[in-house]
């Protein structure tokens, strides 16, 4: 596939990293030439130094013959614009960042569409969903759901007291042909891999599992952890992430949010009707103790400064926040956060790459996950008629070893896979997958 990425901020070049692997013809635009050497030094690309809503910088990146334009700088207006342009001079498909809610709503849709956008990414928002998501979970890491929650894949972290430790993934499949949960992958001291009957499980693993509702309870109860009730939150930072979250959980939850600059204070005040929001520096712990932060269920810090993030979660599960939540940017810095005690990392940067990376599977693949703290990325794929996965068992199928199919969601109805599993035509299949293996994976359902 031709890809040409504008903008090469976090996001653009997250995305340059993660499809320069030689499987597609990358070619990246920006005004800033350092920016453009930065990327030329470490990936195999092409780089146009130009404007994405120029015409003829455009026509030499080679937009003509383009499957995938995606328009990632900080400016609304320029993404816009540029895929629009793009889609006149022949790009087959294109993507635009944006930063507005109102874009998003469906009675505006048409009008992008109309105008030659195929798609909207909103990153904020994105990443507001994941800590909702997060939020109704709480007994985990991280938590992705799947069609209407009929399936969801779980992260949980193996505490000391966790009745699984020890034991091997065989053992804990007690009924082999009906089960309601399965432990796909297991990432440990920085690695991921796909977890094997014989894995035994180990304190501190971070371990993903695909279940359905019915496995849920079950499987807190096997990693030892158990939901929280969410009732009151503190939020550090007035971000547009801070914003969305806190809209959606002030309905049900006592929501608190510490941010510095006064205006904006004033303005997430009027905004939200059942927040409290705080004018004080959340960098001064006298001042959290004083609005309550001991007594909080969940912490969560969201300002723009990823060591502030850490450094208060920290000191808030120091103080018995029974979870905390981090936006992290920084890649270098998950591991260690992680590593810090942290229950969950949000990383926008991911996210977004996690939305627009299943635009460049032939499959149809309507959620496309890049999982933070891991290289591995789970897949939803809908089962085309006469695919290659439908044509035998998947015990037989000669399935990539560096990825598993985890679960199936046929009609109404979802299960777990296990090697007597047939797949069929308009199947719902979750894939765990890792980089080396995605496009072997892709070939099955093309």
């Amino acid at each position: 596939m031709r890809i040409i990425i504008a903008g090469m901020g976090a996001i653009g070049m997250h995305m340059t990293k993660m499809l320069a692997d030689g499987t597609h013809e990358i070619v990246v635009i920006d005004k800033r030439e350092d920016m453009l050497q930065e990327v030329s030094t470490h990936y195999d690309v092409m780089t146009v130094h130009g404007s994405a809503t120029s015409f003829a910088d455009l026509k030499e990146a080679g937009i003509k013959r383009t499957d995938l334009f995606v328009a990632l700088t900080h400016t609304v207006e320029i993404n816009i614009t540029a895929c629009m342009i793009a889609k006149q001079l022949g790009a087959k498909k294109t993507i635009a960042r944006i930063d507005n809610q109102e874009y998003l709503l469906p009675l505006n849709k048409s009008h992008f569409l109309n105008m030659g956008i195929d798609s909207l990414i909103y990153p904020q928002k994105l990443a507001a969903r994941e800590i909702i998501n997060l939020l109704n979970e709480t007994g985990t890491t991280e938590v992705f759901n799947f069609y209407g929650d009929k399936l969801s894949l779980f992260v949980l972290k193996l505490e000391n007291d966790a009745p699984i430790i020890g034991k091997k993934l065989s053992d804990v499949a007690i009924n082999k042909t009906n089960l309601v949960f399965r432990a796909v992958a297991i990432s440990r001291e920085g690695e991921t891999h796909i977890a094997r009957p014989d894995e035994l499980f180990q304190e501190g693993d971070l371990v993903y599992v695909i279940t359905n509702q019915k496995g849920v309870s079950q499987m807190m109860a096997y990693a030892g952890t158990r939901r929280l009730a969410v009732n009151n939150v503190m939020v550090l930072g007035g971000s547009q992430m801070a914003v969305r979250t806190a809209h959606v959980m002030e309905k049900n939850s006592n929501i608190k949010i510490i941010e510095i600059d006064k205006k904006k204070s004033e303005e997430l005040a009027d905004y939200l009707s059942n927040t409290l929001v705080i004018n004080a520096d959340g960098r001064d712990l006298e001042t959290l103790k004083e609005e309550g932060l001991g007594m909080m269920d969940v912490f969560i810090a969201v300002t723009g400064n990823d060591e502030l993030n850490i450094l208060s979660c920290i000191q808030a599960k120091k103080m018995g926040v029974k979870k905390t939540i981090a936006s992290v940017e920084n890649i270098e810095y998950l591991h260690l956060a992680e590593s810090m005690g942290i229950d969950a990392i949000i990383n926008k940067k991911m996210i977004a790459a996690s939305y627009i990376l299943r635009f460049t599977m032939k499959a149809e693949v309507p959620s496309f996950l890049c999982l933070t703290g891991s290289d591995a990325e789970v897949l939803e794929f809908i089962v085309k008629q006469d695919s290659k996965i439908t044509k035998t068992p998947i015990s037989e199928l000669e399935f990539p070893k560096d990825a598993i199919i985890g679960g199936v969601i046929r009609d109404k109805s979802s299960f777990i896979a296990t090697g007597t599993t047939h797949i069929k035509d308009q199947d719902r299949v979750v894939v765990f997958a890792l980089p080396s293996a995605l496009q072997k994976v892709d070939k099955f359902f093309n």
